[in-house]
């Protein structure tokens, strides 16, 4: 009961910080007054660093130091960077930098700066360790509670409701209340801090599970061993590849030099070839490696999804910084935008479980593709939505005025929020359940974070994509899309262009699936598809680790 209230006390910290950190344009562009694409840029290369982070962590989990000892570390630099965000806002050290204390770039010195962006690189390490520790720990010590008594169970429901309840009321709606950018930063700093204490306290009372190795090393052998063997032929009889499973099949069709690292050398004794396992693999540990390997395509596939999602907590939200706010006497915080993304994302996610039901095995694939087919008409409507919102600046001269309130409702954003939380559900869902039926077991979760990471690449990918974008559209002497101010900018014309490039990369995801060979579920049997709520269409255990928020 204690272990899972100190552990889970660090996932209502993580919230609260990710309701902060979500509004970072904001920050970036009414205090240090940086453009809208230097802002976005910033907040998406960190972005794309923290899904990076999170496969390196893993194998460094998996390897050597277990979930404990990343959630302790990952813990302590979010609990400092978080606190080093807030003491890099104006107020804080301006007597100690001989700045000013106002909200204004002129007092911002060199030390705010440095304190800043060492800030963010902390947060991302934070970020990663939480999403690879957190819910191993947590099951970790969490595994035997169905021999607890019934009141502690009903407890326990109560503390995660309590959190996945409260938490959102004061990151979506209370903190955004807040104006002091210090305070607002100093409050999740400081329940971090909190959470992170209240975890070491209970350090003596934990489960460890010692780090029994990561299945990323045999992929490494693997090629490791075929580049050893590069000259030797793979046989066309399988059975004299090493095999150390009966019931494992070699299929020499595709990839087949990938088999050299299960050939067995006639010179060298067999045992002494097994003692050195850099050189000789199992047909069961090629087998597994190239079912990695030929979903790579897909994965590919994916970088365009990052873009697009990158746009979300970006342009977004920029769009929306100056739009009218106001519902009667209320002033609806941008926040609330993140708290109606979420639930409509969680609908989503719990909508693919309807629809794994009529598709059966192929409904990953399936899924995938409407979540692409989402992420165009997001982009179709942002573009439409955008135009309107430049006629409106137009028709109340409001071209040279970017501080200026736009007198056109915020909610004008609210279709391509949700249209993007469908693209976000939809994919995290069908992606976690593709995984679940194609992958080797004990890469599962490997390639969940993998696919987060390609996310990743797609979200720092988008910084290049606008400069790119930016360059073309100023060919001929005609001005850039992208201007200093988001007013006299043409961001319709950058969101018509991901629209086409989404549209485009469906088509070639399309292809793509279709070439792909669909091995059959793991947990259906030949009455699967007539009855598929007798499996179910993914695991929760896999589906965790791909939210990345």
């Amino acid at each position: 009961m204690a272990s899972f209230v100190r552990i889970t006390v660090l996932m209502w910290a993580d919230m609260l910080a990710w309701y902060a950190m979500w509004v970072m344009i904001t920050y970036l562009t009414n205090v240090w007054k940086l453009s809208y694409t230097h802002a976005a840029g910033i907040v998406n290369i960190w972005g794309g660093i923290a899904m990076i982070l999170p496969i390196g962590f893993a194998f460094l989990v998996d390897s050597a130091i277990g979930n404990y000892i990343m959630l302790l570390l990952s813990s302590i630099s979010y609990s400092i960077g978080l606190g080093f965000l807030a003491m890099s806002t104006p107020p804080v050290l301006y007597k100690s930098t001989d700045t000013c204390s106002e909200y204004k770039p002129e007092c911002i010195g060199q030390t705010q700066k440095v304190l800043f962006y060492t800030a963010l690189a902390l947060i991302a390490v934070g970020i990663s360790g939480h999403l690879v520790a957190l819910p191993s720990f947590l099951q970790q010590n969490t595994s035997n509670t169905e021999n607890d008594e019934d009141e502690s169970k009903i407890l326990w429901q109560a503390l995660g409701l309590f959190g996945v309840v409260l938490v959102p009321i004061i990151g979506g709606i209370a903190l955004p209340y807040i104006r002091p950018w210090a305070v607002r930063f100093g409050i999740p700093a400081i329940c971090t801090l909190v959470a992170t204490l209240l975890f070491l306290s209970g350090s003596c009372q934990y489960k460890y599970v010692s780090p029994e190795g990561s299945p990323v090393t045999t992929m490494f052998r693997v090629v490791v061993a075929t580049a050893s063997k590069i000259s030797q032929r793979v046989p066309n009889d399988a059975s004299l590849l090493y095999n150390t499973d009966p019931n494992s099949v070699p299929h020499l069709h595709g990839l087949r030099c990938l088999y050299k690292a299960a050939v067995v050398l006639p010179t060298k004794p067999i045992q002494d070839q097994e003692k050195n396992r850099w050189t000789l693999c199992s047909v069961t540990e090629v087998q597994e490696t190239k079912s990695v390997i030929r979903m790579i395509p897909m994965w590919i596939t994916f970088i365009i999804c990052g873009v697009v999602l990158s746009i979300g907590n970006t342009y977004f939200l920029e769009q929306g910084n100056h739009m009218n706010r106001k519902v009667g006497h209320l002033t609806v915080p941008l926040p609330f935008f993140l708290v109606l993304y979420d639930s409509a994302k969680n609908i989503c996610g719990q909508l693919y479980i309807y629809f794994a039901a009529l598709f059966g095995r192929y409904s990953p694939p399936i899924g995938i593709g409407v979540a692409m087919i989402f992420s165009v008409l997001c982009c179709i409507t942002a573009a439409k939505v955008e135009i309107r919102r430049i006629g409106v600046i137009r028709s109340h001269g409001l071209l040279d005025k970017p501080n200026e309130d736009i007198p056109m409702t915020l909610f004008w954003l609210l279709p391509q929020f949700l249209l993007l939380a469908a693209l976000d559900g939809f994919s995290q869902a069908s992606i976690a359940s593709f995984f679940a039926n194609q992958a080797p077991p004990s890469m599962k979760t490997y390639l969940c974070y993998l696919t987060n990471g390609v996310l990743g690449l797609g979200t720092m990918g988008s910084v290049l994509s606008v400069y790119i974008v930016g360059k073309v559209s100023e060919k001929g002497g005609r001005p850039n899309w992208f201007r200093s101010t988001l007013n006299e900018s043409r961001l319709d014309r950058y969101y018509w262009t991901l629209a086409g490039l989404s549209a485009v990369n469906l088509v070639v995801y399309i292809l793509v699936a279709s070439f792909y060979s669909y091995r059959e579920s793991q947990n259906e049997g030949d009455t699967g598809a007539e009855n598929p709520e007798s499996a179910p269409p993914f695991e929760d255990d896999v589906q965790c680790c791909c939210c990345c928020g």
